[in-house]
């Protein structure tokens, strides 16, 4: 199991790893709240920019790991509110080309920091 930290991708706020390349050809990406590495606050006005920030913080562990968006086998999309879904699912279609990751997305009640988004995901080396 070898941990995966970069500094282009918020720090971890809790006892876990950015993400976990598991050594049998998967990598666990945690959950990324849509925090802007540089200045440690969510970018500025809604549920796209969040999505948008929430993906670029996956694509940068990836990165670190040397893979891409399109090792991503699986997504998981936490929603404060399933009324963002359809925002949400085009800033999320502008990251993702087919062959698409499987995918849930669910409604939570909070998210850490009230965050509106936050998305894990799984990559295949």
């Amino acid at each position: 199991m070898e941990i995966i930290n970069t500094e282009k991708a918020p720090a971890a706020i809790g006892p876990y790893s950015q993400a976990v390349d598991s050594g049998a050809g998967l990598v666990f990406v945690s959950g990324q709240l849509p925090i802007d590495p540089a200045t440690g606050v969510f970018p500025e006005g809604g549920i796209a920019q969040q999505t948008r920030q929430s993906l670029l913080n996956a694509q940068s562990i990836l990165r670190e790991a040397g893979l891409d968006l399109s090792h991503v086998v699986k997504t998981t999309v936490f929603l404060a509110d399933m009324g963002d879904f359809a925002a949400m699912n085009a800033v999320y279609a502008e990251f993702f080309q087919a062959p698409f990751p499987a995918r849930s997305a669910v409604a939570v009640k909070t998210l850490p920091k009230g965050a509106m988004v936050e998305i894990e995901c799984i990559a295949a080396r």
